[in-house]
């Protein structure tokens, strides 16, 4: 059985987990309805069908179909390009809760990957096309997944935290204690545990934040969140972390894992990074609740 809310053609399947991927992507085209992600109106005109496309090659479980079939592969979108130095990677995978990833280019020529797609051999040589990609950087453990077989395909550096070390016990470069480290030229790693023990926060350039799980853009609130429903190791230390941590950030561009990315001035989200962390401090620890979470 499938869900045909407004239209014949586009359609979403029962697969669906509501991994809010789809509805970064189609916004207006795709939204949630009962719980998971529904094509709630028709494209009209090419930009949102190329939309709906590339909410169809994002999506972890395939659950996006054009009529009775995905779309064809010639209408892949990914990389797709966010910024001068960044693209997104889609083909999110199921075995990271189907989190974005992303290519992020240096002025040397070189790529590094944050966070991982699903696997694939082609998916490797389509990124490698860009670059030769040196670093594979994993906020928390969660996402890690894939993070070794990117790594041995491309040759680079696979890195995480210590704190979630067990996610990648064969990482080539661990990052320890709670003070910022230098990745390379204009790319330091924050940790900021909360989210998990070993979470981190990776800032490029004064213009680049990837926050993986540990805040991001809502769109029902209009600003920076917490994920405080799926805080899994403690939301006091990730109060404790974003307090300690947000007055060193800068940044423009904000490309969280999971919730929508967002790009603003960067006083403007240095004043919103310190609301958060005072608003965070004000939260107390609760069970873990999937359904309570509304991006």
């Amino acid at each position: 059985m499938t869900d045909r809310t407004a239209d014949a053609e586009w359609h979403v399947d029962q697969r669906c987990t509501n991994c809010d991927a789809a509805r970064q992507l189609a916004p207006g085209l795709i939204a949630e309805v009962a719980g998971r992600s529904a094509v709630v109106r028709r494209p009209r005109n090419r930009a949102e069908e190329s939309a709906l496309h590339a909410a169809a090659f994002a999506c972890p479980s395939r659950s996006i179909r054009h009529g009775a079939r995905a779309p064809h592969p010639s209408l892949d979108p990914f990389p797709l390009r966010l910024a001068e130095h960044v693209y997104l990677c889609g083909h999110n995978s199921p075995h990271t809760a189907g989190a974005n990833s992303y290519l992020l280019r240096r002025p040397a020529g070189n790529l590094m990957l944050v966070d991982t797609p699903r696997w694939s051999p082609a998916l490797a040589a389509r990124y490698a096309a860009l670059g030769p990609i040196t670093d594979v950087l994993l906020t928390h453990r969660d996402h890690a997944a894939h993070g070794r077989a990117y790594a041995g395909r491309f040759g680079a550096r696979l890195w995480i935290h210590e704190g979630d070390l067990a996610a990648a016990p064969d990482a080539d470069r661990v990052l320890r204690g709670s003070g910022p480290t230098e990745i390379a030229d204009g790319v330091t790693a924050h940790p900021l545990p909360g989210h998990t023990e070993g979470s981190v926060l990776y800032l490029a350039d004064d213009r680049y934040c990837f926050s993986g799980d540990s805040c991001y853009w809502s769109r029902s609130l209009g600003d920076l969140a917490v994920a405080e429903s799926v805080t899994w190791y403690s939301i006091t230390e990730l109060a404790a972390s974003l307090a300690r941590t947000a007055p060193r950030l800068r940044f423009e561009w904000l490309l969280p894992g999971h919730g929508d990315r967002k790009r603003l001035p960067a006083d403007e989200f240095a004043r919103r990074m310190r609301a958060l962390a005072d608003r965070t401090a004000e939260l107390t620890p609760r069970p873990v609740d999937f359904t309570g979470l509304r991006w």
